[in-house]
Protein backbone atom coordinates (compact mmCIF):
# COMPACT_ATOMS: atom_id res chain seq x y z
CA UNK A 1 0.00 0.00 0.00
CA UNK A 2 1.46 3.43 -0.87
CA UNK A 3 -0.40 5.34 2.22
CA UNK A 4 0.33 3.99 6.05
CA UNK A 5 -2.35 5.14 7.32
CA UNK A 6 -5.97 6.65 6.54
CA UNK A 7 -5.09 9.95 7.19
CA UNK A 8 -2.03 9.84 4.69
CA UNK A 9 -4.56 8.31 2.51
CA UNK A 10 -6.84 11.48 2.83
CA UNK A 11 -4.24 14.04 2.80
CA UNK A 12 -2.49 12.88 -0.68
CA UNK A 13 0.76 14.46 0.16
CA UNK A 14 -0.66 17.98 0.92
CA UNK A 15 -2.81 17.73 -2.17
CA UNK A 16 -5.86 16.18 -0.31
CA UNK A 17 -8.21 19.29 0.02
CA UNK A 18 -7.81 19.68 -3.77
CA UNK A 19 -8.19 16.02 -4.95
CA UNK A 20 -11.45 15.91 -1.91
CA UNK A 21 -13.37 18.48 -3.30
CA UNK A 22 -12.40 18.00 -7.05
CA UNK A 23 -14.01 14.25 -6.55
CA UNK A 24 -16.85 15.46 -4.61
CA UNK A 25 -17.82 18.25 -6.77
CA UNK A 26 -17.68 15.57 -10.15
CA UNK A 27 -20.00 13.43 -7.90
CA UNK A 28 -22.33 16.20 -7.06
CA UNK A 29 -22.40 17.64 -10.76
CA UNK A 30 -23.36 13.78 -11.88
CA UNK A 31 -26.28 13.62 -9.19
CA UNK A 32 -27.50 16.71 -9.65
CA UNK A 33 -27.17 15.76 -13.87
CA UNK A 34 -28.60 12.33 -12.61
CA UNK A 35 -32.21 13.73 -10.67
CA UNK A 36 -32.32 16.79 -13.66
CA UNK A 37 -32.71 14.35 -16.15
CA UNK A 38 -35.09 11.98 -13.97
CA UNK A 39 -37.57 15.02 -13.89
CA UNK A 40 -37.27 16.39 -17.66
CA UNK A 41 -38.08 12.68 -17.97
CA UNK A 42 -40.78 12.57 -16.04
CA UNK A 43 -41.73 16.40 -17.47
CA UNK A 44 -41.92 15.00 -20.63
CA UNK A 45 -44.08 12.01 -20.47
CA UNK A 46 -46.49 13.84 -18.79
CA UNK A 47 -46.66 16.49 -21.24
CA UNK A 48 -46.92 13.87 -24.19
CA UNK A 49 -50.01 11.99 -22.28
CA UNK A 50 -51.64 15.28 -21.63
CA UNK A 51 -51.00 16.23 -25.62
CA UNK A 52 -52.24 12.55 -26.59
CA UNK A 53 -55.79 13.51 -24.32
CA UNK A 54 -55.86 16.31 -26.27
CA UNK A 55 -55.19 15.04 -29.16
CA UNK A 56 -58.30 12.05 -28.74
CA UNK A 57 -60.82 15.04 -27.76
CA UNK A 58 -60.12 16.89 -30.96
CA UNK A 59 -60.62 13.27 -32.86
CA UNK A 60 -63.95 12.68 -30.93
CA UNK A 61 -65.23 16.34 -31.05
CA UNK A 62 -64.74 16.12 -35.04
CA UNK A 63 -66.30 13.02 -34.94
CA UNK A 64 -69.54 13.80 -33.64
CA UNK A 65 -69.89 16.99 -35.75
CA UNK A 66 -69.94 15.17 -38.23
CA UNK A 67 -72.88 13.10 -37.29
Amino acid sequence: MQFESLNEFLAMGGYGFYVWLSFGSCAAILLALFFSSLRDGSKLRHEVRAQMKREERIKKAKQQEQV
